[in-house]
Order: C-alpha cells, then structure tokens, then sequence
C-alpha cells in the first residue's frame, strides 16, 4: 500500500494516524506540505527514523524544492519526481491519502 501525506506534521496528525494505521513494509510518500516531516533536525526527525525500520519513506522533490528544503532531508528518505510517484501507485496494490 501507498499512503500519501500531504499536511505538515506541525499543523494535522496525519502523519501520526498515518504511522498507527499502515501496516508493515508499506511506502509513505511525503508530498505538498507533508514534506516537513523529512527535515533531518527537526522535532519530527526521530519519529520518521524510527518509522523508517519499519516502512519505505519517499518525499517529491518539486515540493522540497518549493519550500526551499531539497538538502535537509533526512538521509534514508528517498526523494523522487513525479515519474515516480505514478510508478509507486502503479507497483503498490492500493493508495491511501492521508488529509
């Protein structure tokens, strides 16, 4: 499954429930303002570590260049362009936005 999050961990819990919900081995796409949950040094960055063991993280680049965070991400996080965003929807047996 693709779960996609697009609010700000500082503003919605979707990241939260989005961690509770999926199960295991899942792909958590960052986009929009998602994105600031994978700034390395932040508040959020210990709970996106610790997810990662558990799940596959990816953020879109057009929207970590947007907001001007394209080189604070944090290492683990895969960051891909639109191409692949149509690929993991295509590759996962569902997706699942998170709002």
């Amino acid at each position: 499954m693709l779960h996609t999050i697009n609010k700000s961990p500082y503003t919605k819990n979707s990241l939260d429930t989005c961690l509770r919900m999926a199960k295991e081995g899942s792909a958590i796409l960052l986009i929009e303002d998602g994105v600031y949950a994978a700034l390395t040094g932040s508040e959020i960055t210990s709970k996106v570590e610790a997810a990662m063991k558990k799940h596959t993280f990816y953020a879109l680049s057009a929207d970590l260049e947007a907001r001007g965070i394209q080189d604070r991400v944090i290492d683990g996080i895969k960051v891909v362009d639109y191409a692949d965003f149509v690929d993991l929807a295509a590759e996962n047996s569902g997706v699942q936005s998170w709002l």
